[in-house]
């Protein structure tokens, strides 16, 4: 979704909604299964590049820290899963800190949020939190709120951002890639039909980071042959409808989706069954999120997810939205005391065999 979906972990949706990754976030939560890209295959995939160490990710508020601060926090849509986890994180860690905390339900709308902003405007917030999910209407949101100091959330939000928290999109896509492209190359030795990417126009720039890192990854174990791209396929509908088409347009047994979400692999999975091709295809998703959980346990074409935490979300946001407030300066590597411009979640890949170490209440297959 970063640049998160969603800019964008994400930019996700159980039901017939969107959710960017994630994002993803989200738009976007530390170790993984690849190697640096190499014209040659990797027999064994290394950890994930996670980056130097990030003194805000998932630290949590300090108590009262946030006392006499207004700030506005515009959420993706509450009717996406994973933006409910994100909101109430924040929530939880704005008690905690003391903040005034100014919410609104951006309902996957650019006009909505822009709404948001205006309120925002008229109550004097000191700054946002900003998971609008259009990107393109970002200038015209910050107009809105007067450009006070923005965190973005798994989507850019410029002209007013002046950090990002989210996704590390490329990662994160590289770990997926490559956690499919190991399986391509043990099991049939790169001989596969299609690789087919589902991808998000809506955050353009956190799709075009994540579903990069998923070719990255995928090479480090087989080339790209056949490639399929979708562009606009982030939303459980959108995957049922186009991959219907696409499944009747492309015969084979070993194709292979990528999605920029678990929205897209749940939407295949769907379309593939109705095809009656359930066994022709093979995924790689990214958010974990609790509705593809099953499938990611029990559905033996499920190879990878990459989880993104995002109930973590506001342990990171919080903090540095106060310590912004607080006038530290923002750098880009948040060296000597100062605030990183960019706060990237750490992810790990889940597969059947990891899931119920992760999360425990994966249903019984």
């Amino acid at each position: 979704m970063s640049n998160s979906v969603f800019g964008i972990k994400g930019i996700r949706i159980a039901g017939l909604v969107m959710a960017l990754s994630v994002i993803v976030g989200a738009c976007s939560s530390a170790s993984s299964t690849a190697a640096p890209a190499t014209e040659a295959p990797a027999t064994e995939a290394p950890a994930a590049d996670t980056g130097p160490a990030n003194p805000y990710v998932d630290t949590g508020a300090i108590p009262g820290s946030g006392a006499g601060k207004k700030i506005g926090y515009i959420s993706l849509g509450e009717q996406v899963p994973f933006a409910v986890l994100v909101s109430n994180g924040i929530k939880e860690q704005a008690a905690i800190a003391g903040i005034d905390l100014v919410f609104c339900d951006g309902k996957l709308l650019g006009s909505v949020a822009l709404e948001c902003a205006q309120q925002f405007a008229v109550q004097g917030v000191q700054g946002v939190l900003n998971f609008n999910v259009e990107q393109a209407a970002s200038p015209s949101i910050c107009d809105a709120y007067d450009n006070v100091p923005t965190i973005a959330i798994d989507i850019i939000q410029d002209p007013c951002q002046v950090a990002f928290m989210g996704a590390n999109n490329h990662e994160a896509g590289r770990i997926g890639g490559a956690a499919i492209g190991k399986f391509a190359k043990e099991t049939w030795d790169c001989d596969y039909t299609a690789y087919i990417s589902l991808e998000s126009t809506g955050a353009k720039a956190a799709s075009d980071a994540r579903m990069g890192g998923y070719r990255d990854g995928f090479k480090e174990y087989c080339p790209i042959i056949n490639e399929k791209v979708q562009p606009d396929v982030d939303r459980t509908d959108k995957a049922i409808g186009t991959m219907g088409d696409l499944l009747t347009a492309t015969p084979g047994n070993r194709l292979i989706v990528v999605a920029i979400n678990e929205d897209g692999i749940i939407g295949t999975i769907g379309a593939a069954a109705t095809a009656g091709r359930s066994g022709d295809v093979y995924y790689s998703g990214q958010g974990s999120d609790e509705f593809a959980w099953k499938e990611i346990a029990c559905n033996p074409n499920y190879i990878a997810s990459v989880a993104y935490f995002p109930e973590n979300y506001g342990k990171t946001l919080i903090p540095a939205i106060i310590d912004i407030l607080d006038g530290k300066a923002i750098t880009p590597d948040g060296a000597n005391g100062t605030v990183p411009d960019t706060l990237l979640n750490q992810h790990i890949p889940i597969n059947k065999d990891n899931i119920r170490t992760i999360y425990p209440n994966t249903p019984a297959c």
